[in-house]
Formats: C-alpha cells, structure tokens, sequence
C-alpha cells in the first residue's frame, strides 16, 4: 500500500533521515519506535508532505507522491493526527470535525462523517457545541483523531498519540485505534509507549538517530532483548 525507499531528510545541516526503508500494506498496523529525535515523526512528516526529501521515492497504491501537495495527499487517501493533536482552539467541536471534511463533496457526507466521528467517540457527542480548547488531553486526542477520519484515509498517520495522557486514558486510545484498523482503515503509529505500540501492531520499525536499526514482526521485537532493554524499560 505504501512504499517509503531510500528516502532521507536534511534540516539545514543536519540528516534527520538517511536512507530509510520502511512499508505498510493494506489493513496493517505498523509501528515505529525509538528514542526522542530519531526520526520518527519525521518519517510521517514526509510522507505526508510537510517535510521534503533531499531524495528517495514515496508511493502510495502504486502512484508516486513523493513531491506532491500536502493536501493533494490528503485527497489520495492519507491523513495524520499530529504530535500535541493540534486542534482548533477557538472553534466548536463540531467546527473542527467540519474541517475535517474539507475534501468530502456533499453536506451529506460532512454529517454522515460528524456521526461516525460521535458514534466511534461518544465523549465529543456530549461536547459537540464546546470550544475545542476547553476539553480535556484526551477528548482533545479523541477530536484530532475524528477530525482526521472525516477524510475517509485509507492510510492513517498517528503521532504520539498516548502523549500526556492518563494510563486508563491511554488504553482507551489504544481501544479504539485497533477498532479504526478493524474497520477498514491502515495505520501507520509512531508512539513512545513502545508497549502498547508492539502490543497492538503486526509488524514495527525501531529508529536510531535517523536509521532504522530493526525491523520485524512486533511480537518478535516485543521479544527481542535489545528492544527489551531500551525500550521497555528492562
């Protein structure tokens, strides 16, 4: 579904990325992992079009979006949910699942995405007439998340989606990720909680310092010592 080749990123003098290699097919959860400044977010970055590559070669269902428009991309089928979910402070709940839908071509379909967005999240139902700035981290993550879905992605690009919230909070998330995947939907989830990333994901990349240094079955690098030990706190 998507294929990331050789791919790799420049900030001013600094590699960010060199030479990555990584892939997610159809119906997968896919995980990358590693410490802070690996690259990780990078990596969705660029595929979605927010960070060029100096080179390399992005395709997605067999078309090249290597240079292509970010919302162009978002129009092929792709969406992320951003590291700090990022929503619009100022406007409602349901204003931000509204924009959400920009690529949608009927007011039929905006509302038809607003009730799923409620249905999967019952919390931003309750709050669908609140400024997004007044609810809570994780009904924040649950708007972002929906807000993205409104697209209808094929493909969708988690970052950090557990940051800052509460373990019962976290678990919830992690729920309904994997319900968004058993829907249809293909998942690509960069997450710090390395755990509940490899718990939930059928295959995951491990990031060095712009490398990827391992790459398998996440039950196998769940397993492995080495991620064991500076991933999982063992």
């Amino acid at each position: 579904m998507l294929t990331v080749e050789n791919i790799s990123v420049n900030y001013g003098a600094i590699r960010a990325l060199h030479n990555i290699n990584c892939g997610v097919d159809e119906g997968e959860i896919v995980a990358l992992i590693g410490a802070n400044g690996a690259g990780k977010t990078t990596i969705l970055n660029t595929i979605s079009g927010i960070v060029p590559s100096i080179s390399g070669v992005i395709t997605f269902e067999d078309a090249e979006i290597t240079r292509m428009a970010p919302h162009l991309i978002v129009r092929k089928g792709i969406c992320q949910v951003p590291e700090g979910r990022r929503v619009f402070a100022k406007m409602s709940v349901q204003e931000n699942l509204e924009m959400g839908g920009f690529t949608l071509e009927s007011k039929q379909e905006i509302a038809e995405g607003i009730e799923r967005a409620f249905t999967l999240f019952p919390r931003l139902a309750e709050r669908r007439k609140q400024a997004a700035r007044t609810l809570s981290g994780g009904e924040q993550q649950m708007l972002a998340m929906g807000r993205a879905l409104m697209s209808k992605p094929r493909l969708l690009l988690l970052d950090e989606p557990s940051m800052g919230l509460a373990p019962m909070l976290v678990e919830k998330i992690f729920e309904i990720i994997v319900d968004i995947n058993r829907s249809g939907t293909t998942i690509m989830l960069v997450e710090q909680n390395a755990l509940m990333a490899l718990s939930i994901a059928n295959r995951a990349y491990v990031l060095e310092t712009g490398e990827i240094a391992l790459a398998g079955a996440a039950s196998e690098l769940a397993s492995n010592p080495d991620v064991r030990k500076a991933y999982l706190g063992e």
